[in-house]
């Protein structure tokens, strides 16, 4: 699951693939060095060059849009949904600033608002709906198991190669209908190459335990590849962890998940919220014992 806010962002706000041309006679405009400062990473120039934008021309919806998304990036969420909502309120019909809107606030926690802006996105633009596999994981978080199943289900007709799309409808299915209606309706996935997803896959089947999805992302060569297999792996046997009852290992496995979270990119940030989510939600106390089972045993 991976997404490229940022064509999308360059398309909308409509600047041409030449304008960092050295030999360019005319002076880049304000827009043009946000723009380039972004490509070299200096969000917090973008954001300056943005603001001095903003300033000139206050109604245009397409920087307070680039300026949300440098804000995003620095981790300023509540200052990127801030700027999200005036270009909304500029373009109220833009499905793109509802999406973007909508995983910034997912990102803050805020999922019953995450949601209502995914789903403003879907009604606008029913292209997206299908795409949407946030909304699917927000659906999961709000508890809505047998929407966020459909969700998951409607993705698979645009991307029916992803094991993680199957793992995620496989979590619905389970906390709605139970593990054993999961199984019954577990995605048969087997062109995803990313390491471990095979083994993940195999795993939720229960054709492999979680000792083989460790040793698969462990496996790989040491440095990045290496840390983005073995987020996923912790992440998904956190998640695995969780259905079958094993809350503490389920914790355990995110936390490692959350050290790795940068290597994860927008599924490092679920991995953070299933974390929080699975400490503010622990397991019911055990039933106390009646009191004849308290009692000693009779010498």
């Amino acid at each position: 699951m991976s997404r490229g806010w940022w064509l999308g962002t360059l398309l909308w706000i409509g600047i041409g693939a030449g304008v960092l041309h050295a030999d360019d006679p005319k002076p880049l405009s304000v827009k043009d060095r946000a723009v380039a400062a972004w490509r070299a990473r200096n969000y917090t120039n973008a954001i300056a060059l943005a603001s001095e934008a903003i300033s000139t021309e206050p109604k245009d919806p397409r920087m307070w849009n680039f300026r949300a998304q440098m804000r995003a990036l620095l981790g300023d969420l509540g200052g990127a949904v801030s700027d999200f909502g005036e270009a909304l309120r500029l373009a109220p019909d833009s499905a793109t600033l509802h999406q973007e809107r909508a995983i910034a606030r997912f990102k803050m926690g805020q999922i019953p608002e995450s949601l209502e802006d995914f789903d403003q996105a879907n009604q606008l633009d029913s292209r997206l709906a299908p795409q949407n596999w946030q909304r699917g994981l927000a659906l999961y978080y709000a508890r809505r198991f047998a929407d966020g199943r459909k969700q998951f289900e409607l993705h698979r007709t645009v991307n029916p190669n992803d094991v993680e799309n199957a793992i995620w409808h496989f979590a619905c299915v389970a906390r709605a209908e139970g593990l054993e209606a999961a199984k019954g309706a577990f995605m048969d996935i087997r062109g995803d190459s990313r390491v471990p997803m095979a083994e993940i896959h195999d795993l939720f089947a229960g054709e492999a335990d979680p000792e083989d999805v460790l040793e698969a992302a462990q496996a790989e060569e040491a440095g990045p590849a290496r840390a983005t297999a073995e987020f996923y792996a912790r992440l998904y046997l956190g998640l695995y962890h969780e259905l079958h009852g094993r809350h503490d290992a389920a914790v355990n496995s995110l936390r490692e998940a959350e050290k790795l979270a940068q290597s994860g990119g927008y599924m490092g940030e679920v991995a953070k919220i299933h974390l929080q989510w699975l400490e503010k939600n622990p397991p019911p106390a055990a039933s106390p014992l009646p009191p004849s089972a308290e009692k000693s045993p009779t010498p």
